[in-house]
């Protein structure tokens, strides 16, 4: 699978046939706080450019169709890419079916893969903090209909622990489904919390039995150079994580 050289393929054990990949901001056109390599058309970014983005996307990967590219609202619900329509109202896809692409795009919250042992099916999830806490993975993962033993996670580029400072009220919301949630935060000096979003979203994995998950060791806030960050510049691109099954 040809990449452009910054991207990220994911370290997974995945089967032979899922294809995946997290692009960086390498390899667009995009100007500005855009820069380059921008798919995101909803955060004014030159349609032109979005467009190219997207072109150059689908060429580098040898996509075998355009992506499923969903409206994000921070929700749960979770879609069939390969009967969704264009933009569906969804933070999450799945597919059974050979050569569908399912996407997601971030700056900042956390895109998980999803893929089973035998190569049958595959999920792209977007899991902001609401997303997360409301429930979206445990939708995805219900979704692909497999027990969680056979299931592999892939965390891709959010917002590390260092740098997600959130009030108690988001604290409170995870600790009121499982107290265990109290390991994912760190209190700061200003009486503020700091979640570790990727700790989060292991223990909803886990609760559903899926123990093989990966990735979790980047920082979207902190790595300027290649990602996107909404907290920290506010107007930005936004980073695609794609997956699909090959032919």
């Amino acid at each position: 699978m040809p990449v452009t050289p910054d991207w990220i393929v994911p370290d997974w054990p995945a089967p032979a046939r899922v294809r995946s990949v997290t692009t960086t901001r390498q390899g667009g056109v995009s100007q500005g706080c855009y820069a380059s390599m921008n798919p995101a058309d909803h955060v004014d970014d030159d349609p032109r450019a979005v467009a190219e983005n997207r072109q150059r996307l689908r060429q580098a990967l040898n996509l075998p169709a355009a992506p499923v590219w969903l409206q994000q609202v921070h929700g749960t619900a979770v879609v069939d890419a390969a009967v969704a329509g264009a933009s569906p109202a969804a933070d999450g896809a799945y597919c059974r079916q050979a050569g569908v692409v399912c996407a997601v795009l971030t700056a900042d919250c956390l895109p998980v893969l999803l893929t089973d042992t035998a190569a049958e099916c595959v999920a792209a999830v977007h899991a902001g903090w609401r997303g997360l806490a409301a429930g979206v993975i445990e939708q995805a993962v219900a979704a692909l209909g497999q027990p969680g033993e056979h299931l592999l996670a892939w965390l891709g580029p959010a917002i590390g622990p260092q740098a997600f400072q959130v009030g108690s009220e988001v604290r409170d919301v995870f600790l009121a489904h499982d107290r265990a949630a109290a390991g994912a935060f760190r209190q700061g000096p200003d009486g503020t919390w700091f979640a570790n979003i990727y700790h989060l979203a292991r223990q909803r994995l886990a609760e559903y039995g899926v123990t093989k998950v990966y990735g979790g060791d980047f920082c979207s806030f902190t790595d300027a150079e290649r990602f996107y960050s909404y907290r920290r510049t506010g107007v930005t691109g936004r980073m695609a994580t794609l997956i699909w099954l090959q032919q």
